[in-house]
């Protein structure tokens, strides 16, 4: 028997567990078994609760379906998602657009913010952040867009972005922003938990974290 992970080795027999043969693989020093009961253990199972939170599936939803707990389906999310890393835009004199999309944490009273940056033409998201909008928060966004030296730079008219945009560069108009804004609703349509009128929510700011970078970048 190969080992049932990327690496493929050779593996040994190592004991019993709940009557279960076992294997160790010394190549990347895992234990497993042939076989589990438990449907978390599959290895496809991580697939599938990407794919299930990027069509619109929540939480409880997932746990359903799969057949796993919420509390597991929750941690895989953190632990997908932090194997995922923000995707190096390499790409000069492009236009962008910046917007920001509400949510909740925690309760239906505690609003948040979500504010991240699209390139115009193939709408490919270049970062985000969840928090409040300050010219703290928003800066390093703003800054790693001035990198990439723009055309322009698209924004609603919200009073920080003339501070942090150079003028020649910010624009500003009644329907500059309609890429990104039309994408908002395909955000709020995918993500259960960005919904406007819906049960769901964020209990913390992790989790929403996490399903962002999923549903963009996974």
């Amino acid at each position: 028997m190969n080992c049932r992970y990327s690496c493929q080795a050779s593996v040994i027999k190592k004991g019993r567990r709940n009557n279960k043969q076992r294997y160790y693989c010394k190549n990347c020093k895992r234990y497993f078994q042939d076989k589990y009961l438990y449907k978390a253990y599959d290895l496809e199972v991580d697939k599938l609760i990407t794919v299930l939170l990027k069509e619109g599936c929540g939480i409880r939803s997932i746990s359903r379906i799969i057949g796993i707990s919420t509390k597991t389906v929750l941690s895989r999310m953190l632990k997908i998602s932090s194997q995922i890393k923000t995707p190096y835009f390499n790409k000069p004199g492009c236009k962008f657009e910046i917007d920001e999309i509400w949510s909740f944490i925690g309760s239906k009273k505690n609003v948040t913010w979500i504010t991240y940056a699209i390139e115009k033409q193939t709408k490919f998201v270049i970062d985000f952040f969840v928090g409040r909008k300050t010219s703290k928060n928003i800066k390093p966004l703003i800054d790693k867009l001035l990198l990439l030296e723009p055309k322009c730079i698209y924004t609603d008219r919200l009073n920080i972005y003339p501070n942090l945009i150079p003028k020649e560069i910010h624009k500003v108009f009644k329907y500059c922003t309609n890429t990104i804004e039309r994408n908002n609703l395909t955000l709020r349509t995918h993500i259960k938990r960005l919904s406007r009128k819906t049960i769901c929510f964020s209990k913390n700011e992790n989790y929403l974290e996490a399903h962002l970078k999923i549903y963009f970048w996974g």
